[in-house]
């Protein structure tokens, strides 16, 4: 029995990695739970159980705890959205399962990704740069999508112009959907069937000169 009245709890003492990929945890459900501005250190180390030195001891400071979670979002985004591309065929990219993959993962529901809410609140806060992780992702779809396209020049200029449309569209579905849906009556699976629409229209038809130009 420790004779040291500061010495951690059984139920307190975290370790290195154990204690970061915890507070990742604590840090996503607050996100999910209240967005971005409920992602503070008091909150997280509330929700583990610890204190406010603890966290600074395994991040730094706050903006190091978001630095990760934005990371781990980041590498969240990228599997939910390489799941969906697992489960097409090649004539499929303008079903809706490359589109609800996308959809999810910029979601901000308690089973969604949540990468639009955290990427926005850095952006409005003139700190982009750490959300250019999912630019990455989105170049990496466009890459994986032309491939299941044939890979041609047409089919990178297709797949850019298809994922530039999902990643859109989620990415203001997850940030505003919910207050314009109410607004106008509609259901919330309509801006998904919306994009399906866009998807379909940007496959079949020509290919602009601003689409030849890019690259995915």
């Amino acid at each position: 029995m420790s004779t040291n009245p500061t010495a951690a709890s059984p139920a307190t003492r975290r370790r290195g990695d154990d204690a970061r990929a915890e507070a990742i945890v604590a840090a996503r459900a607050l996100l999910a739970e209240g967005g971005p501005s409920a992602v503070t250190l008091k909150a997280v180390g509330a929700r583990m159980g610890v204190g406010h030195a603890n966290l600074i001891h395994h991040f730094g400071s706050a903006a190091g705890l978001q630095a990760a979670l934005m990371d781990r979002v980041v590498r969240d985004l990228a599997e939910r959205i390489a799941g969906g591309l697992e489960a097409l065929q090649p004539g499929e990219l303008g079903q809706r399962k490359l589109l609800d993959a996308v959809f999810d993962a910029f979601g901000a529901g308690p089973d969604q990704g949540g990468a639009a809410e955290l990427a926005a609140a850095l952006v409005l806060a003139r700190e982009g740069e750490r959300a250019a992780g999912l630019a990455e992702v989105v170049r990496d779809l466009a890459v994986r999508v032309a491939r299941l396209a044939g890979g041609d020049a047409e089919a990178q200029a297709k797949a850019t112009g298809l994922v530039l449309t999902a990643a859109y569209m989620a990415f203001a579905d997850a940030l505003i959907g919910p207050i314009l849906g109410d607004m106008l009556g509609v259901s919330r699976d309509y801006p998904r069937q919306l994009a399906l629409s866009a998807g379909v229209a940007v496959l079949t038809g020509p290919v602009s000169p601003d689409q030849g130009a890019g690259k995915p």
